[in-house]
């Protein structure tokens, strides 16, 4: 049957995590998970951490959110047919009559670490019993005289079962004239109830005797035999059906593929299967799991029956902001307090956007509604999100529910907010050791108006110093990021929280002209000066998105 293995909701934050999208993330799935970071519902980011973010996380003692980049279907959201590998050792009757009773026709060769090693398929399998002339193959494949007593559904009268067929050819013995010049030592011979046919086999040194029909072995025979080292088995089997089926007896390692195998990862992106499948005959492909295991296959009937990955979106609602793949997933629910933006869903979600400064206020409302108490650590994740969000109340988006949350959550996690706000904020404005496009993805966002895209991205900072060392670092990557984003316009906030201002670095075609037409503000070498502008959601957006409409119109 095919595996269905439970399968997490992801809760995701947006591209360029700010502290709200992680530490939101975080406290919706311990809520959701019943007073546990893990379980069912587990939370995601969708890039880097940035510094204040994972001053946060330190200080609180909580590990980060497993990165998760895209959301489009993989290999682990189909139904993989968990089809157990057998053994290299395995006799080719054996294997096809697995294939017969399963009703598969490939079948994965595995160690006993579940390693792959190659895979058979019927065709191999025909392939094998068309080569009549090969009488060798049982020595070349280094047989187990356990598959010939299976095969054959024969007994072992003289010899040991552990042994293995090393040399020789398959033979007939047909009269004893014709053996003496068709046997030679080491081969396995073939031979009916004539005891001069089976005298004279082991005299002319055959290797084994497979005595056919059911037919006693004389005691004298016996002897011989075991005077000359000749293994005995006698089987049910006539000559004709024994002569069919004794190169069976073969392992399938010795006709398995092993070269350029077609195998994917429980990882591996459906679309990218479906491009490889269309491109050969095969049916049956091999599975690795996380491990790099063999865990099962995939046929291209598979591919038909997809599970969408289910999401939950905190933090944001706009496709453009949103992970890859979002749109061939499920979204469950939206949890959110910016503008509502041109996100789809294929069915009604739960949706919840409250006009508030943060989306951990939001959550806590929810834990209070549903009578839970965030822990210490919860309440410190909250409490860092609504102060990084609200620029510890500063900001315009700012409203007396931030405020008032802050200060339930600052008690509940054991922290003075004015202390425990300037030690975020500096942790996150620290330049040590980092680049330009550390600095640049921090806090950034793309957006978009009718036809137009564009990004904004903002940075705090505690001092004038800082704020001018990270323009100085920003200002020559906006090129390369306007390229690598397919973002024409892009707009930079600098923000001092000290003085309640912001210098906005631009870049693109006209973007000079739309924050001259936005903010009344003359732009002077890729900068205009905004004071008082500190929120980007509800002070820089919403005249930018103005300006933009008009210069389309």
């Amino acid at each position: 049957m095919p595996k269905t293995a439970p399968r997490h909701i992801n809760i995701i934050g947006h591209q360029n995590p700010d502290t709200d999208s992680i530490c939101s993330a975080l406290a919706y799935a311990w809520l959701k998970n019943g007073g546990s970071f893990t379980g069912l519902y587990e939370a995601r980011r969708a890039g880097h951490v940035n510094r204040e973010t994972k001053f946060a996380l330190q200080h609180f003692g909580v590990d980060a959110p497993r990165l998760c980049t895209d959301i489009s279907p993989q290999i682990k959201d189909i139904d993989i047919r968990t089809q157990p590998g057998i053994q290299g050792e395995m006799s080719v009757r054996a294997a096809w009559n697995l294939m017969r009773e399963v009703e598969i026709d490939t079948l994965c060769i595995t160690d006993e670490s579940d390693e792959l090693q190659g895979l058979i398929t019927i065709k191999d399998i025909a392939d094998a019993n068309m080569e009549l002339l090969d009488t060798g193959v049982l020595a070349a494949a280094n047989t187990p005289l356990t598959n010939l007593l299976e095969t054959l559904d024969a007994e072992l009268l003289v010899g040991d079962k552990d042994a293995r067929i090393t040399k020789g050819n398959i033979c007939i013995g047909t009269s004893p004239e014709i053996m003496e010049e068709l046997v030679k030592p080491g081969d396995l011979v073939l031979v009916s109830n004539r005891y001069e046919t089976q005298m004279c086999a082991i005299d002319c040194g055959a290797a084994a005797l497979i005595v056919c029909c059911g037919s006693a072995v004389p005691r004298t025979i016996v002897a011989r035999a075991k005077e000359k080292g000749c293994y005995i088995l006698t089987t049910p089997y006539d000559t004709y059906a024994a002569s069919r089926l004794v190169t069976t007896a073969a392992p399938v390692r010795h006709f398995m593929r092993t070269n350029r195998l077609l195998k994917f990862s429980v990882n591996t992106p459906v679309e990218d299967a479906q491009k490889v499948m269309a491109s050969v005959r095969h049916r049956y492909f091999p599975i690795l799991d996380e491990n790099g295991k063999y865990c099962g296959v995939i046929s291209r009937r598979n591919l038909l029956n997809v599970h969408r990955k289910q999401v939950i979106l905190v933090d944001h609602n706009e496709r453009t902001q949103a992970v890859d793949g979002l749109e061939q997933a499920e979204i469950l629910e939206i949890i959110d307090h910016h503008r509502i933006g041109s996100l789809e869903t294929i069915g009604p979600v739960y949706f919840r956007n409250v006009p508030v400064g943060c989306t951990a206020t939001i959550l806590y409302q929810m834990y209070k509604e549903q009578g839970v108490t965030p822990t210490k650590q919860v309440a410190g994740l909250l409490l860092s999100a609504i102060l990084s969000d609200t620029l510890m109340f500063r900001s315009p988006t700012s409203t007396l529910l931030d405020e008032a949350t802050a200060k339930a959550l600052a008690e509940l996690a054991g922290e003075d907010i004015p202390v425990y706000a300037e030690q975020m904020f500096e942790a996150g404005a620290d330049l040590t050791g980092r680049d330009a496009e550390d600095v640049f993805r921090s806090d950034f966002k793309a957006f978009s108006r009718g036809d137009v895209k564009f990004g904004v991205g903002q940075s705090i900072y505690m001092t004038d110093n800082s704020r001018a060392a990270a323009e100085a670092l920003v200002r020559p990557f906006l090129p390369e990021a306007s390229r690598r984003e397919g973002l024409p316009l892009i707009f930079y906030m600098f923000t001092d929280m000290k003085t309640q201002s912001t210098d906005l670095m631009v870049f693109g075609f006209d973007a000079e002209e739309i924050v001259r037409d936005a903010f009344h503000v003359e732009v002077k070498d890729g900068m205009a000066v905004l004071p008082g502008v500190v929120s980007r959601k509800k002070q820089l957006i919403p005249p930018l998105l103005a300006a933009l409409q008009a210069h389309q119109e």
